[in-house]
């Protein structure tokens, strides 16, 4: 279980990679991407930031822009988040609505089967 520490600063880390990447990431294939989650490991090395896209032929460009600007958004996030040592950013493309998507059209699939059953 993640201390109340780690807790924090993923919330922190959410909203200043958000505000980072809308504000002063110049890269357009970032433009439309949404953080929805930070977990930091336990010793601040690494941090997996999830993110979803809104269009998802641009899913592929997104990660390589996410990427490349990662060490940028990490020099903003050390200035704007007062820790010691600012954690190693990976972007990881976040499947889980993708996966409540997919079940929540199976489960219309089978009111359908009911309806005409």
């Amino acid at each position: 279980m993640a201390s109340i520490k780690i807790e924090r600063l993923n919330h922190a880390f959410q909203e200043e990679i958000s505000m980072i990447l809308m504000r002063e990431v110049k890269d357009e294939n970032i433009k439309f991407v949404t953080i929805t989650g930070v977990e930091t490991t336990s010793d601040l090395s690494f941090s997996k930031v999830y993110y979803t896209v809104l269009d998802e032929s641009k899913k592929e460009k997104t990660k390589e822009a996410l990427e490349k600007a990662s060490s940028f958004i990490r020099t903003k996030l050390a200035e704007r988040v007062e820790i010691r040592h600012t954690p190693e950013l990976k972007f990881i493309y976040d499947t889980s609505i993708d996966y409540g998507n997919h079940i929540e059209k199976i489960i219309e699939e089978i009111k359908q089967k009911e309806k005409k059953d």
